[in-house]
């Protein structure tokens, strides 16, 4: 019998760790999903334990290779995209963690942002990396961690720690400590990396307080990048050919390949990206992310990013703490029982507020209650939430641009729900396109191992993204403008709400 090919894409995301196995053309075999714990120390923190994210990875691995019936000598790449800006701290000769990972949602150094803005090191953090200040990014949270435990400072000096987002944690680990290395594009969601020289920067490494040894090495999106210890887990060297932050993976799995395509991924949080191509866009005080998407060789592509922190994660609260669903798939259900909110907003804005607003301090809240108000009409204002705040980012990202968006592609778990596509069409005045494959991240992971392995090439990739559904905006633009409206006066009614 011939061998066949194919490539384990690990996604670690924010709420779940799952793999999939692809074929080589890129048809999914088998994958298999586990739920990530989230710990709330306090007030706006927000961690996972390290070793918890590695295990229950490695443990969807093992359940998706058995069900997809293959052979681990029949794997010939890894892809690993992940959630971004979450970080661990591990001790460089045992592999424990030092901390409890600090995730991307947690708002613990909002007061350190407030106070730099206010100095010239905001601007310097924008002009070279692209990013805000905000306690989304990892810096502040690694210059928290130091200030607040200074022994790990002394060990960090001494060179007995690393640092790294999670895609640097898993390979760490699945290489048994031989490769401590990152992608481009989650260097550049650190703020501690140089967007435009591709270089860790010894400005910000100082301002942060960071010892520069214990930082990754910076790798490409694609190529041989690492190799698994045969001795642990697969029991083979298998290379780590593709790495990608999760939105730059999404974007690459949706085949936005030209200059000016544009997706929108409806996971934990929802995020945008546009393509802007090989030159740095030009820096500016609009609210949106300059970040890099990939380097693939000596091509590296750049993208204009905006970022809502509570997407998927509205219709999680709505059923794990509100308890008015007992699954995602009931929130479509229950919209779709009510003809309209009844005048209800839901700003989702449990950890702040992100693009365009920016407002740490901003707090999530439900207005325009009456007594005639029901569990329908809460969720379906906070679907449409999503679709809100998803119009607040493509609008000022086609002002940015320059350029007016005739289709937006749009991938992730809540894609899935038809009436929020549907209402998002709707209040945007746009095409949403929805691919036959939702699951684009993983997708783009895989995408980037292969091409790292060299058995496909974007070219070929192109061909290979299909459209499952297109929906059409039915509603009026009086309707649209009227609704939008009141969106941004609750939005107002949330901003400044919490005092750092």
């Amino acid at each position: 019998m011939s061998k066949k090919n194919y490539i384990l894409a690990l996604d670690q995301g924010t709420s779940s760790s799952r793999t999939i196995v692809f074929d080589t053309n890129f048809r999914i075999c088998a994958s298999y999903q586990l739920e990530t714990r989230q710990f709330f120390p306090s007030d706006g923190w927000v961690e996972q334990d390290a070793e918890e994210i590695f295990a229950r990875q490695m443990e969807t691995a093992e359940v998706a290779i058995k069900k997809a019936e293959i052979r681990i000598d029949d794997i010939v790449g890894i892809g690993i995209t992940n959630q971004r800006e979450s970080f661990v701290l591990w001790d460089k000769t045992n592999g424990k963690p030092v901390y409890h990972a600090i995730i991307w949602q947690d708002k613990r150094t909002a007061h350190i942002c407030e106070r730099m803005q206010q100095q010239e090191i905001s601007r310097i953090i924008r002009r070279k990396t692209g990013l805000v200040s905000d306690p989304y990014f990892s810096a502040t949270k690694l210059r928290w961690l130091f200030e607040n435990q200074p022994e790990l400072l002394v060990r960090a000096r001494n060179g007995e720690l690393l640092f790294g987002t999670i895609d640097s944690w898993l390979i760490w680990k699945l290489s048994g400590g031989a490769y401590h290395v990152t992608d481009v594009s989650n260097a550049s969601r650190t703020m501690l990396f140089n967007i435009q020289n591709l270089q860790w920067d010894a400005e910000l490494l100082e301002y942060f307080n960071v010892p520069k040894q214990i930082l990754p090495k910076i790798v490409d999106s694609a190529g041989e990048l690492a190799f698994t210890d045969s001795n642990l887990f697969f029991g083979k060297q298998i290379p780590i050919s593709g790495i990608a932050g999760d939105q730059q993976a999404a974007l690459f799995g949706q085949a936005c390949y030209q200059t000016g395509m544009v997706k929108n991924t409806y996971g934990t949080g929802c995020f945008m990206l546009m393509n802007v191509g090989s030159t740095c866009p030009a820096i500016r005080e609009d609210g949106l992310l300059r970040t890099i998407a990939w380097r693939i060789g000596n091509d590296l592509t750049y993208a204009l990013e905006g970022s809502v922190f509570f997407a998927g994660a509205t219709i999680q609260w709505m059923r794990d703490q509100l308890k008015i669903i007992n699954s995602a798939v009931e929130s479509e259900v229950l919209a779709k029982s009510v003809k309209d909110t009844s005048g209800v907003y839901f700003v989702p804005a449990f950890a702040g507020l992100g693009t365009p607003y920016w407002d740490a301090d901003a707090r999530a809240l439900i207005v325009g209650m009456t007594q005639a108000t029901n569990s329908a009409h809460i969720v379906r204002a906070g679907l449409e939430s999503l679709a809100y705040q998803t119009r607040d980012v493509l609008d000022l990202m086609q002002a940015s641009a320059g350029i007016s968006l005739g289709t937006l592609r749009v991938d992730g778990g809540a894609s899935a729900n038809n009436f929020l596509m549907q209402f998002q069409a709707d209040i945007l005045g746009k095409y949403v396109s929805r691919p036959e494959l939702v699951e684009t991240t993983a997708l783009g992971a895989a995408f980037l191992a292969g091409i790292g392995v060299g058995i496909t090439d974007m070219d070929s990739i192109q061909q290979l993204w299909v459209e499952g559904q297109c929906f059409k905006p039915q509603m009026s633009e009086t309707e649209r403008q009227k609704k939008y409206e009141g969106w941004k006066r609750a939005v107002e009614r949330s901003r400044g709400w919490y005092d750092s």
